[in-house]
């Protein structure tokens, strides 16, 4: 049973980071159009919300949506669920000043820092498996970005900016694992979306909004970088365009499932699964976008697999017991 469980939650965690995944090419084409940072966000949020309000209010009527917070779980969910909106923005801002290639291995460093997290909060040291896995995804990440072939050119910026988006994906892995556990997965991820959204808000007003209204917020280039800046009004056609995809591959799917999967995986396990963003990243970034896609790549998206299921052979195909 326990097994099966495991499983359960290797499988959630495994399909809600393969969503994660896909968003980058959906924000890739939506940057292509001309749409800004503060338009991709906001209509991922917005529509978010939405659907995830349609689908509390449709539990609700069903009597599957009316378990009470507990103490002040409701204020934990939407603080800590900031995160989402966090890294999204923190990753964008490192990508100004450094490769994406390096900002992806920055992002992945979620790996070690969850197992690290995770010993801290059990006070247990982490299995040798765990560790040979972690090192594997790494090794794996540099590959499959083609880190290894490429000229290194570092900016302490995008270092600092792309850690941090590191550091809030590790929270939001957090969240999903230990907070409100009891909730609905659905009624969860809407309070942190709606932190998230607090977030996001002030930052569409300080890069876009805010600029085409009052000329002093261009100061804020020097800190931001000159591409986060958009002196023109927020285009709500991205609603329509792009809105659904964005949503739907950044605020609705992933958080539920990561809602779904983390409580039987724990922090450790789950984060390694997660790297499966990377390689339906890269696969979706070759079929949709037609970006090339070397070999070196391939043999690193082919490495974080085998990490993958390395770590979770036992749980698939569990050893018989053997009677004399």
């Amino acid at each position: 049973m326990q097994n099966k469980s495991l499983l359960k939650g290797v499988l959630f965690v495994g399909l809600g980071a393969s969503f994660y995944g896909m968003l980058a090419t959906f924000v890739k084409l939506a940057y292509d159009e001309g749409y800004s940072t503060a338009e991709v966000t906001a209509s991922q949020f917005i529509l978010g919300i939405l659907m995830l309000l349609i689908i509390n209010g449709i539990m609700y009527a069903r009597g599957k949506n009316n378990i009470a917070f507990q103490g002040n779980d409701k204020i934990k969910l939407m603080v800590a669920g900031s995160s989402l909106g966090l890294t999204s923005l923190f990753y964008y801002i490192a990508v100004q000043y450094i490769n994406v290639s390096i900002a992806i291995v920055l992002l992945m460093q979620t790996v070690w820092i969850s197992i690290l997290v995770e010993a801290i909060v059990t006070r247990t040291f982490p299995v040798v498996k765990k560790l040979v896995a972690m090192l594997i995804v790494l090794l794996g990440t540099a590959m499959a970005t083609n880190l290894i072939g490429q000229k290194v050119e570092l900016d302490w910026r995008g270092i600092f900016w792309g850690f941090l988006a590191a550091c809030s994906f590790t929270t939001t892995m957090f969240t999903a694992n230990r907070i409100a556990n009891y909730l609905p997965p659905y009624k969860k991820t809407l309070f942190m979306v709606l932190g998230g959204s607090v977030l996001v808000s002030i930052f569409c007003f300080l890069t876009q909004i805010g600029p085409h209204y009052f000329p002093q917020f261009m100061d804020f280039k020097g800190v931001l970088g000159p591409d986060f800046i958009v002196d023109k009004a927020f285009d709500a056609s991205i609603l329509l365009k792009w809105g659904l995809a964005l949503s739907l591959f950044g605020t609705v799917l992933p958080p539920i499932l990561l809602n779904l999967g983390f409580p039987h995986t724990g922090l450790g396990l789950g984060s390694i699964v997660s790297s499966m963003e990377l390689p339906v990243s890269v696969m979706m970034a070759f079929i949709l976008l037609g970006e090339q896609v070397l070999f070196i790549q391939w043999s690193g998206i082919a490495i974080i697999l085998f990490a993958i299921v390395f770590m979770n052979y036992e749980q698939v195909f569990p050893k018989k017991k053997t009677t004399i």
